[in-house]
This record gives structure tokens, C-alpha cells and sequence, in this order.
């Protein structure tokens, strides 16, 4: 009998790594030399934050996202700390908020302004001060507006409400004592009801972040594990460490049963953090391993092996960190499913390095941009803390597409700004043959509606297109892309029409059926 070698059939098999030009990276950036396992990045659509060196306290830089090449050495900074700064997190539903957390104990909230910095940033939003060490992780809650967590080396994780009209927070909404040791890493699942977290104590933890208990415990004596990760819908957890024999390693976890690990994966003997990145839209983790050249990927399945190898980006530069872009930030015209900045702290470089799906077809390619979660909250502070849980709000990455569901949440405004005018209505959407729901220029981050100047917005605008959000086309090329984009959506909204007619005319028959009956009785 002869033996067939098994394929598995992905349409992520063929995913590629790009490096940036050398013109399109950012140079002569001063990287930290800090040997905190972090990323020491973040990025959004708009900035990329770096933490840098600095000889009195602790800063660092945020760049506008075009703005490539070389680094002024007078760049300003942001620089109220005055311990090393230890991570940093931008708000995923305002891309003008930033936290930052320092060996100093305290965490800060800044507001970066929508125009260049020409001088250091001082003067932080928010303080809070409540851990007794160095804080070192900060996290976002995934779907509730103004929730952030911290957890210092006092062993302690925090729970903090920043909507309030306190500049200096002195205490949380809840601690968290549970842990024998330094929190190394901390994950949300999708609705942010369920926090994991991996300790020096040698053991992984899922709780229940409002009440603080632990739901989940696994004592880890064979896997040592660093970071901690959940995987999406998969009911599944991801940790990265080293197993007995101190080979780097990555294991896959029953979320309702810690007692054993479902798969384990050895990769090599180096002794760097592995950071693991999982992208919940098209199931696939990207392991990236500090002090390292190259980027492993896998597909991840609810099914065993679980972890399906696809292949690896190599590159001779190690990386010290990675920042990651936002799906809403990708180029989905050039079939971009992932955007790394990496790090390299011996060239002073940030080098971006987009993950490409190669398709020959340049139109829009719905099955690799599955709705996504977007920059709107879900919930309130108060709703989620009086315990009511949200999936996040999806967003469309069509070009030139604002489509949501569920209905997001209005932002909060606080007592001394005047709410919006009453005849400001949502605008619905019919995708699909689904309602979506298309909020209002008033309904985005409270920074960047608040601070928007109605000229800035009029000169933005051009025959209808925002010229920022869907920029008028440059080439032949992207004309007819733009053509071909604009054909199939008349020709969607036809066929849409055509079905609310015939729904019309068949309501219109059932009514008028049923007055014919009543009139016969």
C-alpha cells in the first residue's frame, strides 16, 4: 500500500513577511536598553509609541505614523515620569489616549495632541497611584470605555475607573491579591469577562476580574510559562515558556480544565521571551521570540493538533520588541492580515514588516477581512462593573465603510461639555440584508469629535470623500479599483432594493388577505 502524505488545504499557507523600505521606517530612534520583558511599542492608526532612553526619569516618543525617516535628535518627548517607563498601551477606543506605567509606581494617563509636538509633554490626564513597587504591565479593557488594569511587583493586579473628574486616582475599584509572585503577563478574552495571567509562581490563572476570584488554576512543573494568551471563540488558552529540559516551548490549554495541557511544541534552546500575537479573525498566532531574527506562524484549530505550522519570516536583525497595528489600520488593498514594528535597538530602527496574503485578484477580498472589532466601546464603566457583559462592536474593512454591529455605545460626556444637538440621529446601514447601525461624526472618542475645528473638517471633505478616511485615487491603477469597488456596491444596494420590494409587495398582499378574511366573518 502507498503512503500519502497528508496536505491540509489553507488559504494562509502561502502568507509572506514584507520588511519596509529603508525610507519607509523610522531611523535614529533612541531605543531603550531596558531588559523588561515588554514590547516597548504601541500603534494605532494615527501614532507609534516607543519608550526611549533617558538620563533622568523615564519617557518616550510618540511619532506620528507617516512621518518616516530620520529622527530629529531635539524630537520631543513625553516625559512626566520619573522611574524607566515599563510599558505603555494606547486606548484601542481613542487613538489620542495613551497609559504608560514606570518603575516610579505610578501609571498616567496622557493626551497626545492632534497636532506635532513641538515641545516635551509634561503634564499627564490622570495619575494613578495605588501598587507599592514598580508597575510593570498595563492592559485596556477590551470592551468597556475608561477600564484599565495594572499589575505591579507588589504581586498585586489593579482595577482602576478613570471616568472620573479626579486628576490623581489614590485608589482602585478592586485589587487583586490572589498571586505568590510577579505577574508576567495578562490577557482578556473577547468580552473582557475573563482575565488570564501567568506568575513567577509557576502557575496560570484565569479569574473573574470584577470579584477577583480564581476560576481556573494550573500549576505548571514541566511547562514553565511566561505569557499567556486567549484564543478568541476557541474556548482554548496559549502560553509561551520553556519545559523541563529549558527548551522554548508553546502550550495549548482546555480554558475550562487547567489540569494538563491539550498540545505541547518545542521549537529550540534560545533563551529569549517568546511573545506570542494571536489574530482572532483569521485564527492564525504569530510567535515572536526576543533577541530573535525570524517570526514563526501557525493556524490555530479547536481540533488536535491545534497548532498547524505554516512557516517563518527570517530576517538577520534581533528584535528587542514588537509593536502591533490595529486591523483597522491594515492595507487591505495590498492583502495586509497583520502589521508588526519591530524593534532593533542596535541599528536604532523600527522596522515595519506587514504579513501578506498574496492574491492576484486586487479587489477587496472579503474572506481574509472577516468583520472586526472596532474603536467604539461596548459597555460603560458602570455597566461593566455592575457586571453586565458585551461582545465588542464589529466594524466592516471594506474602503470607504463604516458598518457596526451591534449598535455602539455613545461615549459619556462629562457635566461641563454641552451634549449634542437632538436631531443628530443614527444613520442605518443595510449590509447584507443585516441592520447596521453608522454613528455620527459626534459619537467617535470624545478627543477627536471635542477637538475637530469645523474648517479642518470642511477642507478635509472633497465631493464627499473624506480625504483622510478614503483618499481620492493616484494612479490608474487605484482609479479603477475605486470603479470596480463603486460598480459592486450599486449593484449590491440594486439587489437590496429589489429584495424590499418584493418583502414590500408580499406584506401588502398578506394585509390586504387578511382585511378579505375579516371581511367575510
Amino acid at each position: 500500500m502507498s503512503w500519502h502524505p497528508q496536505y491540509r488545504s489553507s488559504k494562509f499557507r502561502h502568507v509572506f513577511g514584507k520588511p519596509a523600505s529603508k525610507e519607509n521606517c523610522y531611523d535614529s530612534v533612541p531605543i531603550t536598553h531596558s531588559v523588561h520583558d515588554n514590547h516597548f511599542c504601541a500603534v494605532n492608526p494615527r501614532f507609534i509609541a516607543v519608550v526611549t532612553e533617558r538620563s533622568c526619569g523615564g519617557a518616550f516618543f510618540v511619532i506620528p505614523l507617516n512621518q518616516t525617516g530620520k529622527l530629529d535628535p531635539h524630537y520631543p518627548r513625553v516625559c512626566g515620569h520619573k522611574g524607566n517607563v515599563l510599558d505603555i498601551k494606547w486606548n484601542p477606543f481613542n487613538d489620542f489616549e495613551i497609559a504608560s506605567c514606570s518603575e516610579d509606581t505610578t501609571i498616567k494617563i496622557w493626551d497626545i495632541p492632534k497636532q506635532l509636538l513641538t515641545r516635551n509633554l509634561t503634564a499627564c490626564k490622570k495619575e494613578l497611584m495605588g501598587h507599592t513597587r514598580r508597575v510593570g504591565l498595563v492592559e485596556w479593557h477590551p470592551t468597556a470605555a475608561n477600564i484599565l488594569f495594572s499589575s505591579g511587583y507588589d504581586f498585586k493586579v489593579m482595577v482602576w475607573n478613570l471616568d472620573t473628574k479626579e486628576s490623581v486616582i489614590m485608589s482602585p475599584v478592586r485589587t487583586i491579591t490572589c498571586h505568590q509572585g510577579t505577574i508576567l503577563s495578562m490577557s482578556f478574552n473577547t468580552n473582557g469577562s475573563l482575565l488570564a495571567t501567568t506568575c513567577k509562581d509557576r502557575k496560570i490563572r484565569i479569574l473573574d476580574p470584577r470579584a477577583g476570584a480564581v476560576l481556573q488554576e494550573a500549576n505548571c512543573t514541566e511547562h514553565r510559562a511566561n505569557k499567556v494568551l486567549f484564543l478568541g471563540h476557541l474556548n482554548k488558552l496559549l502560553s509561551t515558556g520553556t519545559s523541563r529540559w529549558n527548551n522554548r516551548q508553546l502550550a495549548v490549554w482546555d480554558q475550562d480544565n487547567l489540569s494538563k495541557p491539550l498540545s505541547e511544541v518545542d521549537l529550540d534552546g534560545s533563551s529569549g521571551v517568546l511573545f506570542p500575537f494571536y489574530d482572532v479573525d483569521t485564527n492564525m498566532l504569530y510567535v515572536v521570540g526576543k533577541g530573535d531574527g525570524n517570526i514563526r506562524y501557525y493556524e490555530v484549530s479547536a481540533d488536535k493538533p491545534h497548532l498547524s505550522y505554516l512557516t517563518e519570516y527570517r530576517s538577520h536583525s534581533p528584535q528587542k520588541g514588537m509593536g502591533v497595528m490595529p486591523k483597522r489600520g491594515l492595507d487591505v488593498t495590498s492583502c495586509e492580515i497583520f502589521r508588526f514594528y519591530k524593534l532593533i535597538t542596535s541599528k536604532g530602527l523600527i522596522e515595519p514588516i506587514s504579513m501578506i496574503v498574496p492574491r492576484r485578484s486586487e479587489s477587496y477580498q472579503e474572506d481574509i477581512y472577516p468583520p472586526t472589532a472596532g474603536a467604539w466601546p461596548s459597555l460603560t464603566a458602570q455597566e461593566w462593573l455592575r457586571g453586565m457583559n458585551k461582545e465588542p462592536v464589529m466594524v466592516s474593512l471594506r474602503p470607504c465603510s463604516e458598518l457596526l454591529s451591534p449598535e455602539p455605545l455613545l461615549p459619556e460626556r462629562p457635566p461641563s461639555v454641552s451634549t449634542a444637538p437632538s436631531n443628530q440621529t443614527e444613520k442605518v446601514v443595510v449590509e447584507d440584508g443585516r441592520r447596521s447601525f453608522s454613528l455620527p461624526e459626534e459619537t467617535a472618542p470624545r478627543q477627536a469629535a471635542a477637538e475637530r475645528r469645523p474648517e479642518e473638517k470642511t477642507a478635509r471633505l472633497t465631493n464627499g470623500f473624506d480625504m483622510m478616511e478614503c483618499p481620492p485615487p493616484k494612479t490608474e491603477n487605484e482609479l479603477l479599483q475605486m470603479f470596480y469597488r463603486q460598480q459592486e456596491e450599486i449593484r449590491r444596494l440594486r439587489e437590496l432594493l429589489t429584495q424590499r420590494e418584493v418583502q414590500a409587495k408580499q406584506l401588502e398582499l398578506e394585509v390586504k388577505n387578511s382585511r378579505m378574511g375579516s371581511e367575510r366573518f
